[in-house]
């Protein structure tokens, strides 16, 4: 059973991938945002970055008693997509592949005042972004990482082969 993390930037298309592939792999779809709702996971809430206070630690226990959970019990995926910007904390042993999503800083910041950013916030975003922040840190993971650039269009089989498919 293969599991695949997407992580970037929000708005860079991690969530429109993570699904597409999921569908097309037959892949169980985790949506990191679900699992902090339902495990009450957040620390509090940072007014002036108007986020969630996530610590990594925690999520990762979390995201791996349920790998382990998803492994025993179900038979009816071929693995797990994890979508979260979060998702390149988790160990290297605990992912078969780190996919980055990246996006023009242009269409990055027509997608995040699409979905009401604040402007500190779409300013914080492109600046990771910029300084490609999810990316470093899953590198400094050692992650088997593949970057792929939801601002034009990229065949989906294609990735689907790079993937093991």
């Amino acid at each position: 059973m293969k599991i695949i993390i997407v992580t970037g930037v929000p708005g860079t298309g991690k969530t429109t991938l993570s699904k597409l592939l999921a569908k097309k792999l037959n892949f169980y779809y985790l949506d990191v945002n679900k699992l902090i709702s339902r495990y009450k996971l957040s620390e509090g809430y940072d007014k002036k970055r108007r986020a969630k206070i996530i610590d990594t630690n925690k999520l990762n226990n979390k995201l791996i008693a349920e790998i382990k959970n998803f492994k025993r019990q179900n038979e009816k995926y071929k693995g797990i997509i994890i979508d979260s910007h979060l998702s390149h904390y988790l160990p290297r042993k605990y992912a078969d592949f780190c996919i980055v999503t990246k996006c023009d800083i242009k269409e990055l910041n027509k997608r995040l005042k699409k979905k009401k950013f604040h402007e500190s916030k779409i300013k914080e975003n492109i600046e990771a972004e910029i300084f490609d922040v999810c990316f470093n840190e899953a590198k400094r993971k050692k992650h088997n990482i593949i970057v792929i650039n939801t601002t034009k269009p990229f065949n989906i089989n294609d990735l689907t082969r790079k993937l093991g498919e």
